[in-house]
């Protein structure tokens, strides 16, 4: 019998709400909403009759006018008579660079240097320490100051290579390190590039499919099925296949000298390898101790059941120890990556243009629309790090442990 035609179930009454357990919690958290929402309210009221008394609106009009100002590092085409929404775009697309460059650089560091503060070897282990109470024990921002002046003091300017052989000047042929900052090949797409692009990324995930096939077969089996041959030809003969049948659709555009600057390829200027090697060594101690920690959760048994069963060390770490350790390391690791997307805003001190730079600081002078440039901030940063614990936590919950 359902609970709707019970006859001994209590009809509804609006004083339940008070006295029945069951309501009494949804009476209260609805009364604190309807008090919020009625605060929000008159403080927003309160703004807007301010700034009426003083003459003044919220007007977002100011983004269709020209900015009137040039960006140093330009992923995007943009001059001065392009808009502000056009500057602030670009601001986001460098913010979104060098977080994205530097979560990736400073996982990989801190992983590495996690694993390495456990090992055997002394000298290694002792290393490892220096680095992590060195980095994380001095302001990011010092360590950003640092990198950029040894880049503008130790490297050549572009005018010091004239009259050399021009291959001789290029690392490779392809590289050239200046105090301007470094010259990287540019690619060129031509017809059918998107074909190879695919092909590359059919390769990854045939990748991560055979690896994930392997473990399932070791866990079924304890059969053991090689991988790294396997995935190193996945890695290359499809794209190149794909990429010399088609006629190589994607050139390079290599930079040369001309006249007193480096002409071609794509620029990466000192204040963005600054900013990016500063947050990856500077998040990647935190990262090392978060691995560490994890590590040494994971109790020594099962490292030693793992090698009664006749498993190597390198295997034990990678099939046995680091899922286990996962469930420790990943909660953390958001707060990093949210701290170096954040930490990105220090950008301004060395000259590296993100939204900060461009939203928050030119455009902001130039219009006086300091309160619109400084929601649209407040929107940006929460709208990336709301995505990023969304990833995350989609992650975390696909790699914790489930217990049958």
């Amino acid at each position: 019998m359902s609970a709707l035609t019970d006859p001994h179930r209590e009809s509804f009454r609006l004083s339940m709400l008070l006295s029945d357990t069951r309501y009494r919690s949804y009476t209260f958290q609805g009364i604190a909403l309807a008090f919020l929402i009625a605060v929000m309210a008159f403080l927003g009221a309160n703004l807007l009759s301010n700034l009426a008394a003083q003459g003044l609106d919220i007007s977002y009009e100011f983004l269709g006018s020209p900015s009137g100002y040039d960006i140093n590092q330009r992923p995007i085409e943009y001059d001065s008579q392009s808009t502000h929404l056009r500057a602030s775009v670009v601001g986001i697309l460098n913010t979104l660079i060098v977080a994205v460059l530097a979560c990736v650089s400073a996982t990989v560091i801190g992983v590495f240097a996690g694993v390495l503060r456990l090992s055997n070897n002394w000298l290694v282990r002792k290393i490892m320490a220096i680095y992590v109470e060195a980095f994380r024990n001095v302001p990011v921002l010092i360590w950003i100051l640092i990198i950029f002046s040894i880049m503008t003091v130790s490297l050549p300017a572009p005018s010091a290579f004239r009259g050399e052989d021009p291959d001789s000047s290029l690392l490779f042929g392809a590289f050239a390190f200046t105090n301007r900052g470094v010259y990287i090949p540019a690619p060129i797409m031509g017809p059918g590039a998107w074909f190879v692009i695919g092909a590359f990324i059919a390769s990854i995930i045939g990748i991560i499919a055979l690896r994930r096939h392997a473990v399932k077969v070791l866990y079924d089996s304890g059969k053991v099925v090689k991988t790294f041959w396997p995935s190193v030809a996945l890695f290359f003969l499809p794209t190149l296949i794909v990429f010399f049948l088609l006629g190589r659709p994607i050139g390079l555009d290599l930079p040369a000298l001309k006249g007193f600057n480096f002409q071609g390829g794509i620029q990466l200027r000192g204040s963005l390898i600054a900013l990016w090697f500063a947050l990856s060594i500077y998040t990647g101690a935190f990262i090392a101790e978060n691995v560490r920690a994890g590590i040494q959760a994971i109790s020594r048994g099962q490292s030693e059941a793992a090698a009664a069963l006749g498993l190597r060390p390198r295997r034990i770490m990678n099939l046995v120890v680091l899922p286990q350790a996962l469930r420790v390391i990943i909660p953390p690791l958001v707060s990093h990556y949210l701290n170096i997307t954040k930490n990105s805003s220090l950008a301004i001190a060395v000259g590296y243009m993100d939204v900060t730079g461009t939203l928050g600081g030119i455009t902001l002078n130039q219009t006086g629309r300091a309160i619109e440039c400084v929601l649209l901030l407040m929107l940006f940063y929460l709208v990336i790090s709301l995505s990023i614990s969304t990833a995350m936590n989609i992650y975390n919950n696909s790699v914790k442990l489930r217990e049958r």
